[in-house]
């Protein structure tokens, strides 16, 4: 398990690039059969600084996850970002609310949204981005709640089939492009592999047996810090990653109320 984060002085270039080294060594590591889809590494930097995204971009690094509407959209709005970060690609990757997806849909280089969970959040996110009038369709993935857990966000499993289909059918403004998960946190891969991450894989068989799709146009957004390798090695194609790049994080004491969920979320994921 890598938990290298960013050493003292050092910047985070050192902790970006063995992140990368790992990510391609679990891919070389995948079986025959899987998919030959390079991993999509997303570093996690919520509650950090535009100046270590600055960084981070200047490390070759494009792609860019964030947990909250608010600070995604003050982050990818930054003047500093959006001038030295031309090529950022922003995911969102939290618990969105009905509520939040106007503001969602503001962000500058929004590039994808990792975590629809409802069809009428589906629709929301259809209307909004029809209404701003994009030539491409926004990349979006459906979340599961793969554990059960109520702690965790997402669809229920049995649910997924006909949401993706929905989706295909009634929301032309989106791209379907995958499913995603948390996963409970903590599994101890001597007792085999994550039961999780198993039951995502056997998702995306199943959407793409019962809608006719290609297995290689689903990808699986699985694995975070603490488990990306292993989920890189049985199909990942989308890993989110934070303090194993940009050190530990520091959570003010503000959140409460209806965040109590989402935070209990973040502080496991990612």
């Amino acid at each position: 398990m890598l938990r290298a984060g960013m050493a003292a002085g050092e910047g985070l270039g050192p902790a970006l690039k063995a992140v990368k080294e790992h990510v391609q060594q679990a891919a070389a590591r995948r079986p025959q059969g899987l998919p030959a889809i390079q991993p999509r590494l997303v570093a996690v930097s919520k509650t950090k600084p535009a100046e270590m995204v600055i960084e981070a971009y200047n490390h070759g690094q494009r792609s860019f996850g964030e947990n909250y509407v608010q600070e995604l959209l003050e982050k990818a709005s930054d003047s500093r970002i959006l001038s030295l970060c031309p090529e950022i690609k922003w995911h969102f990757i939290g618990h969105l609310q009905k509520n939040n997806v106007s503001k969602l849909i503001a962000v500058p280089n929004l590039f994808m949204l990792e975590t629809v969970d409802s069809v009428k959040l589906a629709d929301r996110v259809n209307a909004s981005w029809q209404k701003k009038g994009c030539s491409e369709k926004l990349k979006i993935m459906v979340q599961v709640n793969t554990s059960g857990e109520g702690s965790k966000h997402g669809l229920p499993p049995g649910e997924t089939v006909a949401t993706v289909a929905h989706i295909l059918q009634k929301c032309t403004n989106l791209d379907f492009v995958g499913l995603m998960t948390i996963g409970s946190f903590g599994h101890d891969l001597s007792k085999g592999p994550n039961p999780d991450f198993q039951m995502l894989i056997s998702l995306r068989q199943e959407v793409c047996d019962k809608l006719n799709l290609p297995i290689e146009k689903v990808e699986l957004s699985m694995g975070m810090s603490t488990d990306f390798q292993h989920a890189i090695e049985v199909g990942s194609t989308n890993v989110r990653i934070g303090s194993t790049i940009f050190g530990e994080r520091d959570y003010p004491n503000k959140l409460s109320g209806n965040k109590a969920k989402d935070k209990l979320e973040s502080l496991v994921a990612h």
